[in-house]
């Protein structure tokens, strides 16, 4: 028997790693002479960079950078120094779980920390960049990050227009002269399974502003505000299309790299288990294993376990999936490649209860355990 392990975080309760082991555990109780293979693996939000580090040997960096409010924070990034690739999330410069819930403001909140970690990045010798791009408290159009990178952001005076969503307001011109020439060399691979354009009714202001705090007036102000920076932008980049899917993610940022950098949108766990190589292991394997805290009928939608299940069926193998808890809907995953599914919760408890971690392992390990005891009596 070889198990391949892919298996997202419990948010809240166990990583990857820690589901990882705990259903290789499981395994183990049902085959004692099982090959287990554990890949950590992240849908390109929270994870994909320890994720990606770890299967690639790569290095954890910390560098200071300007939050999303202006205030200096630590946000760190990893390297792959064989290849030169940096593995950056956009949230751990400019993440909304950076801010408290009464201080939300999409006005005010500002990308210019990440392009500081870009920054960071060039001086250490990368040309390569994977950044995921979820989670983001801005609606800046990532016109702080491209500050941090040099580009000029200009009112009618002449005057660097103000950090925030707020800035675009006065946005009068866009010049690209002090831009970091060692971006010319750079390839951007950017983790986003959003499909949202900048702006309109579908846009990055009214699908995601009010979770950033941002109230009906601020989001036909930001429409509009984003909408003339794309007119600029298209003035001096006539090949920007502010209607192409993504462009809205993380508040403008997916604009921002595919404007300016030449960014590539893909999606995050084709990303993931590309660099993870998990490709070349599910080849082999005998069951597929994958899941992530909760298990619904949004699954589907470029999340871990349908990804791992689409890769496997490639190559026909059978695939369950674990998950802290499944809701009606999530039968909709086995029209998507998981062959069987499982909530690991063993007995009646509370959300803590079921959360803590070493429960949650626990519970996790025994279920595995079941059901590769059937799936070992089905095949003797």
């Amino acid at each position: 028997m070889k198990a391949v392990i892919a298996i997202d975080s419990f948010k809240g309760s166990l990583t990857t790693f820690e589901a990882g082991e705990a259903v290789a555990e499981g395994v183990r109780r049902a085959y004692s002479d099982a090959e287990v293979f554990v890949s950590p693996i992240a849908d390109g939000g929270e994870g994909t960079v320890e994720a990606i580090i770890a299967a690639t040997n790569g290095q954890m960096h910390t560098v200071c950078v300007h939050g999303p409010l202006g205030e200096k924070i630590d946000a760190k990034y990893g390297i792959i120094e064989s290849s030169g690739t940096a593995i950056i999330e956009m949230a751990e410069a400019a993440g909304i779980t950076l801010i408290n819930r009464n201080e939300r403001n999409p006005l005010l909140t500002t990308t210019y920390g990440v392009g500081e970690m870009i920054v960071d990045a060039l001086k250490k010798g990368c040309r390569d960049f994977i950044i995921g791009i979820g989670g983001s408290a801005t609606n800046d159009g990532g016109v702080g990050m491209l500050q941090a990178l040099g580009v000029k952001f200009l009112d009618a005076y002449g005057k660097d227009i103000e950090r925030g969503a707020i800035g675009l307001k006065s946005l009068s011109v866009i010049t690209l002269q002090g831009m970091l020439p060692e971006l010319k060399e750079c390839r951007f691979c950017i983790a986003c399974d959003v499909k949202n354009p900048l702006c309109g009714a579908k846009g990055c202001s009214a699908v995601y502003g009010p979770q950033k705090g941002a109230t009906p007036e601020m989001i036909t102000q930001m429409d509009g505000w984003l909408q003339h920076y794309a007119n600029l932008t298209k003035e001096i980049i006539p090949d920007s299309d502010a209607s192409y899917a993504g462009t809205g993610a993380a508040g403008g940022m997916g604009f921002a790299f595919l404007a300016y950098l030449g960014g590539e949108l893909k999606s995050g766990i084709d990303i993931v288990m590309e660099k993870t190589g998990l490709e070349a292991q599910v080849k082999d394997a005998d069951v597929v294993v994958t899941g992530e805290g909760r298990l619904d009928g949004q699954s589907y939608m470029g999340k871990v376990p349908v990804g791992v299940a689409h890769l496997a069926k490639k190559y026909g193998k059978t695939v369950v999936a674990f998950s802290g808890c499944v809701t009606d809907d999530a039968v909709l995953c086995n029209s998507y490649g998981i062959d069987a599914f499982f909530p690991i919760l063993r007995r009646p408890c509370s959300l803590e209860e079921a959360m803590d971690k070493a429960n949650a392992s626990v519970n996790l390990a025994d279920t595995v355990e079941q059901v590769f005891k059937l799936i070992r009596n089905l095949k003797s």
